[in-house]
């Protein structure tokens, strides 16, 4: 056990410089053959760090990336998952990302990798990871509508059209539901110009509900206030007995998380439609 965690540690230690790697030209097209050539050091530091250059270009991958030992493709996802360890999640792992994409990992391999590093190494460096896997795996050329494309930008489904409440929302909105035990979460997407009616969500005590915005743009609006423009990470914070209204941006799709509040006597008052005059002052 000790032999293998002190190999493992040398792995992570072996690739740390390579955050500092430019472009990789390849002689082979083949993987198998693959040679591995690297002139990014001397490019960038031979005048100023020569020794450097030299143990980055020749040694790091003149004699490591090319030893036959480990696959080319092994290679690649040892370098994405050291690299997201230490929590790298700049142009360098995005690069490294497109270097395994380039070698053979594919889009469920590098998500399965991930996902089991996040347990080890921590859950926001895998959001980080998966945010810049998701733009060099993304392939928007399959997805025939715009619901498609947008799909591929979050990372919760959009789900079923949004029959049961399409009523209460001026436009087309889509719900899934993320968590139905415990407590209640659904994601909520609104097509572009899409919003909900004014409405309050009623408690005796606690109740209300939380916002978290997780892709496109929108807005939140109080009674009295003035809208507040929501973006990805941003999180909205309802009160109970609070009239309110929420959706996308004008031209622009919107996804939130909703999260119900547990309280007593809750229930949800839906009101007018949030007017055309009002929606349009919004940019």
């Amino acid at each position: 056990m000790k032999k293998t965690v002190v190999y493992v540690i040398t792995l992570f230690l072996s690739v740390n410089g390579i955050c500092f790697a430019g472009n990789t030209k390849k002689e082979d097209k083949t993987m198998k053959n693959q040679k591995i050539v690297q002139t990014a050091g001397r490019d960038s530091l031979g005048q100023f760090a020569p020794e450097f250059a030299h143990f980055n270009d020749d040694i790091l991958f003149g004699e490591n990336w090319n030893n036959k030992d480990l696959a080319l493709k092994t290679r690649c996802l040892i370098t994405v998952i050291a690299l997201m360890a230490q929590g790298i999640t700049d142009s360098s792992l995005k690069y490294h990302l497109q270097n395994a994409k380039n070698n053979g990992i594919t889009k469920e391999e590098i998500s399965a990798a991930i996902t089991h590093t996040a347990f080890y190494a921590g859950w926001p460096k895998a959001w980080a990871t998966f945010n810049l896997a998701k733009e060099v795996w993304n392939d928007n050329t399959g997805a025939s509508t715009e619901k498609e494309k947008y799909s591929q930008t979050i990372m919760f489904p959009i789900g079923e059209p949004n029959t049961a409440y399409a009523k209460y929302f001026v436009g087309k909105s889509y719900l899934a539901p993320v968590s139905t035990k415990q407590v209640k979460i659904f994601n909520v997407t609104f097509e572009p110009n899409c919003r909900n009616n004014w409405h309050i969500h009623h408690a005796k005590s606690g109740g209300g509900q939380m916002l978290i915005a997780i892709g496109g743009r929108g807005y939140y609006q109080e009674w009295g206030k003035e809208p507040i423009e929501m973006n990805p990470g941003d999180v909205i914070n309802i009160p109970a007995n609070v009239k309110h209204w929420h959706g996308s941006a004008p031209n622009s799709w919107f996804s939130h998380l909703a999260v119900e509040i547990d309280g007593t006597e809750t229930s949800t008052e839906w009101l007018e439609k949030v007017t055309d005059k009002e929606y349009n002052k919004l940019k």
